[in-house]
């Protein structure tokens, strides 16, 4: 099996290469030598290409697809074209422009792209029962000092990777659609900067929601954390079910980057995703116009 990363612009692709090491043969692109460097040092038989075009002209049988978000629509049209599975890391959109090139794509159905969280073990066999559930809450506790100091600028760079506000409220967005469905849509949200004064977006911020059968939802994003967990709370009648998701022992299985490829892994069988593209398309869609509206 051959799988390519196409551009390891954020963290993601190196915490999944560690997993798909062990079922393939990797071929990798990145524009930027540090970053690669990096990734060859821990995977020195990767084989490294110049570009976009060759890494799909070496026709791997899967993709993961993590470049900076405003290059996404034009890297995923090639990769569509190839037909292979692709495993586009979040967000796959932070702006209205970039959803709407997105949505001029031919997505087909081995296409996935989303937060880990959704299949990290302490969630994935979670359901909620629409009848029951009067609201929910997903909190989000990551830090984000580290773009405090200059890295990754355009993640935190509204108009270009959308900020807190997208990269880390992805996460709680994404868990309450899993739980609830696609048919929901922003009521409001808000955002501040309480501590990280260099940030060109904030570090704290709030998004509530709410779905088309009534339940109303609420997503906090704490930016300013000494440690990094993921509570979601359905609230009912007789009382509340909390979960709590952590990276335990084991980050790569405790956060859900294990199970993500295998899911991947699946696809490059001939699985379709288990994440269906109304789901994505509905969680960019409340990302972007809480960005909008803040």
């Amino acid at each position: 099996m051959r799988i390519a990363l196409a551009g390891l612009a954020t963290s993601h692709p190196y915490a999944d290469a560690r997993t798909l090491a062990r079922h393939a043969e990797l071929v990798v692109w990145e524009k930027d030598a540090d970053r690669l460097r990096r990734f060859t040092e821990e995977h020195p038989g990767a084989t490294v290409v110049p570009g976009l075009a060759e890494l799909l002209a070496a026709e791997p049988d899967g993709v993961v697809l993590t470049v900076p978000t405003p290059d996404v629509p034009g890297a995923l049209a090639a990769v569509l074209e190839t037909g292979a599975a692709c495993f586009l890391n979040k967000p796959a959109a932070a702006t209205r422009e970039q959803l709407e090139r997105l949505d001029r794509l031919p997505i087909h159905d081995r296409v996935m792209s989303g937060s880990v969280l959704r299949f990290a073990p302490a969630f994935a066999g979670v359901r909620a029962d629409p009848e029951r559930v009067l609201s929910v809450r997903a909190t989000v506790r990551h830090d984000v000092g580290l773009w405090a100091t200059g890295y990754n600028a355009w993640q935190d760079t509204p108009e270009q990777g959308g900020g807190t506000m997208v990269t880390m409220g992805i996460h709680g967005v994404e868990l309450l659609v899993a739980l609830l469905g696609p048919e929901v849509r922003l009521a409001g949200a808000a955002g501040s900067r309480r501590h990280y004064g260099t940030l060109r977006s904030e570090d704290t911020a709030v998004m509530a929601l709410r779905w088309s059968n009534g339940i109303t939802g609420v997503v906090e994003i704490l930016g300013v954390s000494d440690d990094e967990s993921y509570t979601v709370t359905l609230h009912g009648r007789d009382g509340s079910e909390t979960i709590v998701i952590e990276s335990g022992d084991d980050p790569m299985k405790g956060l859900g980057y294990e199970a993500t490829v295998e899911a991947f892994l699946s696809m490059v069988a001939g699985a379709p995703s288990p994440v269906p593209w109304a789901q994505t398309r509905a969680i960019l869609d409340v990302l972007v116009h809480a960005r909008e509206n803040t």
